[in-house]
């Protein structure tokens, strides 16, 4: 690490009161190093001197990253890295080392690290890579809690609205939908137009793509 004048990226800006960076290091020096590097730019850190610790530790509902030591006392960064993914904690991981190799990176990148850093690194090195870190897992976020929020809308709807949804993403007509549902035209659009608004879609290709999203699937008329 090397000290100096330090700056997070602009992009990343609006979420540093939110982020977090969590650090596992087993190197006391080096976690005490990280947090107040990261401190100084504005953002929460966490630090453990033991993967285990780590995953035991509430995770805070906010953008955030690992920073994670190749080699822990007792055991490899590079396993801990396989156990977070199949405990589908997704987080981007940043790994630092004092003795990477290349082999070593590209294992570490094939497996899904967002960048790789040997001891010593550049301060503002570390901190640009954060800053990517932490605007992708904010887009990650958004984007599950819009997902949360369509899920919403569309458990609103009832029985009969959902199937005339169904008849929509066939590409059927009102007067198509009414017949295969045996039903007025005039309650197959006000069916609709329920739909519509509880889906909060302004048109037809916004609803299918929201549909979609939620991988629900075209209802075909019975012949």
């Amino acid at each position: 690490m090397v000290s100096g004048p330090h700056s997070i990226s602009p992009q990343s800006n609006g979420a540093n009161e939110a982020s977090v960076v969590y650090v596992v290091d087993d190197n006391e020096s080096m976690r005490v190093g990280l947090s107040r590097l990261l401190r100084s730019v504005g953002l929460r850190v966490e630090t453990f001197e033991f993967s285990k610790d780590f995953l035991a530790f509430p995770k805070y509902d906010a953008p955030s990253c690992l920073i994670l030591d190749v080699r822990l006392r007792g055991e490899s960064g590079l396993t801990f890295q396989e156990e977070i993914a199949k405990k589908d904690l997704q987080i981007p991981i940043l790994f630092i080392t004092g003795h990477g190799d290349i082999e070593m990176s590209v294992k570490a990148m094939k497996a899904g690290a967002l960048d790789f850093f040997s001891k010593p690194f550049r301060d503002q090195d570390m901190l640009d890579a954060v800053a990517r870190a932490l605007s992708r897992d904010g887009e990650r976020l958004a984007a599950e809690r819009s997902l949360v929020a369509l899920r919403d809308c569309y458990g609103s709807l009832t029985p009969r609205e959902r199937e005339v949804l169904g008849f929509v993403l066939a590409g059927l007509m009102n007067k198509q939908i009414a017949s295969a549902m045996n039903r007025s035209e005039i309650t197959v659009k006000l069916h609709r137009g329920q739909v519509m608004k509880k889906m909060a879609s302004r048109s037809v290709a916004d609803l299918v793509r929201k549909a979609e999203a939620l991988h629900v699937k075209p209802h075909h008329p019975t012949s």
